[in-house]
């Protein structure tokens, strides 16, 4: 503790504070399903930049976390993908929330559930019961105690896969969108340099927040890196660790990211890339 503290680089924090009292099985469970949804998005973003059709279909609405002391824990997992309750579709996270609406404790309803999202759905019976749970501070009182979000396949034109080790949670998604269009483009999208990248990204372009940025700037200094590409609320957590030779850049979208990256030298490919490569390759 006393090391980490005296470091000018490093934060430290309790660990309620990072994991919500979550467990770390979970946890990993969670930055294994972000990590998916972000490279399902970096390349959905990538390929239609580029001019490529991406079709996106709901399948359900998939556990991106459950509660202690509710009847979900332990029962729906993180990354199960419900398709029905009581045999009513659910297309959607709110469709979801919609079907479980009229039902109360101490009702039992019956989920349909692709079990880690594979494979056909299977029954899962659930009591409801009222559960009280600290979020957030507060103490709220759940039925069920799910967290459900809405889960799209994507159908993309030729198989593409981003390979990525020991890291999870969404935070590369921006990265691995620049990554796919880089190496589909001819690989000259940097102008050269060495560039970092770190943000949320979504299927419409648009880069989100992460955290950690402070510490993140240091590593792509001392990685090489020339110019860092970061969200526009984590700029003047970039900059207060900012050293000669990098520069950093505030992007909200995947255009401006790629606007920036054509300012500083690099090539950036656009949809005519994609119709000409196709017509040689033809």
């Amino acid at each position: 503790y006393l090391f980490f503290k005296l470091q000018s680089n490093t934060s430290l924090y309790p660990v309620p504070d990072v994991t919500g009292g979550t467990s770390p099985d979970e946890l990993d469970a969670q930055g294994a399903l972000q990590m998916s949804q972000a490279e399902s998005s970096a390349k959905t973003s990538a390929l239609r930049h580029l001019g490529y059709t991406v079709t996106a279909t709901p399948s359900g609405a998939v556990i991106a976390g459950t509660f202690a002391g509710t009847p979900a824990y332990g029962v729906l997992n993180v990354g199960d993908v419900v398709t029905a309750l009581d045999g009513t579709p659910t297309p959607d996270a709110v469709a979801l929330t919609r079907a479980l609406t009229p039902h109360r404790p101490p009702q039992t309803v019956t989920f349909s559930v692709r079990k880690g999202g594979k494979g056909p759905s299977v029954p899962v019976p659930i009591t409801l019961k009222q559960s009280p749970v600290k979020i957030a501070g507060r103490t709220v009182v759940l039925d069920v105690g799910i967290e459900p979000q809405d889960q799209v396949d994507y159908a993309y034109p030729f198989p593409i896969s981003i390979n990525v080790t020991n890291i999870g949670g969404p935070s590369a998604g921006l990265a691995m969108t620049l990554g796919v269009i880089d190496t589909l483009s001819g690989g000259r999208l940097t102008g050269g340099h060495t560039v970092a990248a770190t943000g949320t990204m979504d299927a419409g372009g648009n880069v989100g927040d992460v955290g950690g940025v402070p510490q993140k700037t240091v590593a792509v200094e001392n990685a090489g890196a020339t110019i860092f590409l970061v969200p526009p609320d984590e700029y003047a957590d970039a900059k207060s660790k900012i050293r000669p030779g990098l520069k950093i850049f505030a992007v909200s979208t995947l255009d401006q990211a790629l606007r920036v990256l054509a300012a500083n030298g690099g090539h950036v490919p656009t949809a005519a890339f994609v119709a000409t490569t196709m017509q040689s390759a033809g």
